[in-house]
C-alpha cells in the first residue's frame, strides 16, 4: 500500500510542479525576477562569446552594463545633424520618422546580431522576384540590373487603404528607386526587405550590381576601384532613358555608398537623381580600409572578395597581381595589391598618353573615357586621391540622407564621422542613432504591435532605416517640386515685369516731349535689388538646380 501511494505521488509530482510554476508566474514580482535572471544569464553568456570571438561590445570606452540597466535607459531616438535650411525645416515638419524611433533593445538590438541577421539571415528571398537585364558598357564590360517584379494592383490598393502614403501608386510614371548593394556584391536580406517595402509603396525598384558580382559575367579584364562611379553613371543614364518622366532616386547600402557619393560629386547638378540616401555608409574610404575591423568580420569580407576574384584568376593574372591579393590578410592589402601594385611597369609615355594601349587590357577609346583610372595608382595615397567618396562633396546638388549608428561594428567609431560636412553643406543630412548595428536598425517589437497593427501586417516595417529612407525620398521630392514651382513662378513674374517695363519705356519714348516730362516726374524709383537674382531669398534660390555641368 505504501509503495502504491509513493508511486502515485511520483506520478503526480510533475503535474504539481507545473501547477505551482503556473501559479508563481501569475505573481508579478516573481515573473519580473525570473525575467531579470534569464536576461542576466544571457548577458553573461553573450559577453563570454564576444570575448572568445574578439567582438567589441561597445565602440567607446564606457563600462559594460548589464541588460537590465540598458533596458531601463530611455531611447532618445535618432539625432538629425544638418545645416539649418528650408529643406531641414520641411523635413522636420513632414518626415517624423527621422526624429522619432524606438529601436530594439538587447538582445535583438545587439549590434552584432543585427549586423549578421541583416547581411546573412533572410526570410524574404523567396517572396521577391527579379527580372535581370545585362547592360553593355562603353568599355565592353557588363553590369546586371535586377528589376523587381511589379506587385498585383489589388495588393497595392489594400495597403493604400490602410493609411500608408506612397508617391507612385496608380500613376503611369511611378518613381524609380535605384538600389546599390555592398561593394563586394550580392543582394543581402537587408536589401531584399527594402525592395519589398519600396515595391509596396509604389516604387519601381531596380538593383544595380557591380561588374563581376551577383552572377554577372566579367567580360573585360578590369575590376572597378572602390570609388569608381563610371559603371553607375552609365546605368543611371540607361534607367533614365527607360523612364524619362519618372522621378529617379537612389539608396546605397554600406560600402556601396562610395560609388553613389562619388557619382553625385562628379556629376554635380547634371545628375539625373532627384534625391539619394545611404544606409550605414562608408564616408571616409581610406580610414575604413586602414581601421581595425573585428577579425570575424574582416575574414568574412575577405573570404567573399577572394572567392569572387578566384573565378577570374586566369584572366586577370597577367594584368593584376591576383596572387598577392589572394594571399592578403587585410582589406587594405587586398585593395592595394589589385590597384596599386601592377605586375608590369609602364613607360612614361604610356602613362601620360591616354591614346596608347592601357596596361589593364583596355582599348584606346575605353582608356580615354576612363582617364586616370585606366592605369594603376602610383601609391596608396594617390589611389584615394581619385577614389575618396567625399572628394567632390562640394559639388553635390541633390539632398543626401546618411543614416549611421554609433555601435556599427564594421565602421570606424562615430567620433570619426565628418560632422562638419553635415553642419556646413545644406545638401547633406545625417541621422545618427545610438544603436542599430550595420544596416540593422530593428524597431522595438512593442512599437510594431502597439499601434493597432499585428506583426503579420507590418512585418516589413520592422526596420527603421527603411521607413525613414522611403519617407525622406518622398518628402524631399515634394520639397524640390515646390521649390521648382516657386522658382518658375518667380521667374515668370520677373519676365512679365521686364516686358511691362520695356513696353512702358517704348510708350514713353513715343509720347510728346512735354508729356514725357510729366510722366518722368510721377514715376517712382524701383527699390534697389528688387529684380536682382542675387538678392532673392537665399533658400528659394539655393534649391533651384542650374544644370550647368
Amino acid at each position: 500500500m505504501e509503495s502504491y501511494m509513493l508511486d502515485c505521488l511520483l506520478c503526480l509530482l510533475p503535474c504539481s510542479l507545473f501547477f505551482l510554476l503556473s501559479l508563481g508566474l501569475r505573481w508579478p514580482g516573481l515573473c519580473s525576477w525570473v525575467n531579470a535572471a534569464v536576461r542576466a544569464a544571457g548577458w553573461k553568456l553573450w559577453v563570454t562569446i564576444c570575448l572568445i570571438l574578439e567582438l567589441p561590445l561597445l565602440h567607446s570606452d564606457e563600462e559594460l552594463k548589464p541588460p537590465e540597466t540598458l533596458s531601463g535607459q530611455t531611447s532618445f531616438g535618432p539625432r538629425l545633424i544638418c545645416k539649418p535650411s528650408a529643406l531641414a525645416r520641411y523635413l522636420l515638419q513632414h518626415c517624423g520618422s527621422l526624429t522619432k524611433a524606438k529601436l530594439a533593445d538587447w538582445p535583438w538590438g545587439d549590434p552584432h546580431l543585427q549586423t549578421v541577421s541583416s547581411q546573412m539571415c533572410g526570410e524574404h528571398a523567396d517572396s521577391i522576384q527579379f527580372t535581370r537585364e545585362h547592360l553593355l558598357l562603353k568599355d565592353g564590360g557588363v553590369v546586371a540590373l535586377d528589376w523587381v517584379t511589379a506587385k498585383r494592383r489589388w495588393e497595392v490598393k489594400k495597403e493604400q487603404q490602410s493609411g500608408r502614403k506612397a508617391i507612385g501608386c496608380f500613376t503611369s510614371t511611378p518613381p524609380v528607386l535605384l538600389l546599390i548593394p555592398q561593394s563586394w556584391g550580392g543582394t543581402t536580406p537587408h536589401l531584399q526587405r527594402l525592395c519589398q517595402q519600396a515595391a509596396r509603396q509604389g516604387f519601381s525598384v531596380v538593383v544595380f550590381h557591380h561588374r563581376g558580382t551577383a552572377g554577372s559575367p566579367l567580360t573585360t579584364a578590369r575590376i572597378c576601384e572602390f570609388g569608381d562611379p563610371a559603371d553607375l553613371e552609365q546605368a543611371v543614364v540607361y534607367v533614365r532613358s527607360r523612364h524619362p518622366s519618372s522621378v529617379l532616386v537612389a539608396v546605397s547600402e554600406g560600402s556601396g555608398s562610395a560609388v553613389l557619393l562619388s557619382y553625385l560629386g562628379e556629376r554635380g547638378s547634371s545628375t539625373c537623381l532627384t534625391a539619394a540616401a545611404a544606409i550605414s555608409p562608408v564616408l571616409l574610404g581610406q580610414l575604413w580600409f586602414e581601421s581595425a575591423m573585428p577579425p570575424i568580420y574582416r575574414w568574412g569580407v575577405l573570404f567573399h572578395r577572394k572567392m569572387q576574384l578566384s573565378r577570374y584568376v586566369s584572366s586577370l593574372r597577367g594584368i593584376l597581381d591576383v596572387d598577392l591579393a589572394l594571399r592578403s590578410s587585410s582589406l587594405r592589402d587586398f585593395e592595394e595589391a589589385l590597384f596599386c601594385s601592377p605586375t608590369e611597369k609602364a613607360s612614361p609615355s604610356t602613362e601620360r598618353n591616354p591614346s596608347s594601349p592601357s596596361l589593364r587590357g583596355l582599348t584606346s577609346a575605353a582608356a580615354w573615357a576612363l582617364g586616370e583610372r585606366a592605369y594603376p595608382a602610383a601609391d596608396w595615397e594617390s589611389y584615394w586621391g581619385r577614389n575618396e567618396p567625399l572628394r567632390d562633396a562640394d559639388e553635390v546638388a541633390v539632398p543626401v540622407l546618411c543614416i549611421c549608428s554609433s555601435d556599427d561594428p564594421l565602421l570606424p567609431p562615430a567620433s570619426m564621422l565628418p560632422v562638419s560636412l553635415f553642419q556646413s553643406n545644406p545638401y547633406f543630412l545625417l541621422a545618427l542613432t545610438d544603436r542599430g548595428g550595420h544596416c540593422g536598425f530593428a524597431l522595438d517589437a512593442d512599437r510594431q504591435t502597439g499601434e493597432g497593427r499585428t506583426r503579420s501586417e507590418d512585418e516589413d516595417e520592422g526596420i527603421w532605416s527603411h521607413i525613414a529612407v522611403l519617407e525622406f525620398l518622398r518628402v524631399a521630392s515634394d520639397f524640390l517640386k515646390e521649390a521648382e514651382r516657386d522658382w518658375k513662378s518667380w521667374k515668370g513674374q520677373q519676365e512679365v515685369n521686364s516686358v511691362k517695363g520695356q513696353k512702358s519705356k517704348m510708350n514713353a519714348a513715343a509720347m510728346p516731349r512735354r508729356r514725357r516730362g510729366a510722366m518722368m516726374k510721377r514715376s517712382r524709383a524701383q527699390p534697389a535689388g528688387q529684380s536682382s537674382v542675387d538678392d532673392v531669398d537665399g533658400e528659394s534660390f539655393t534649391w533651384k538646380r542650374s544644370f550647368t555641368r
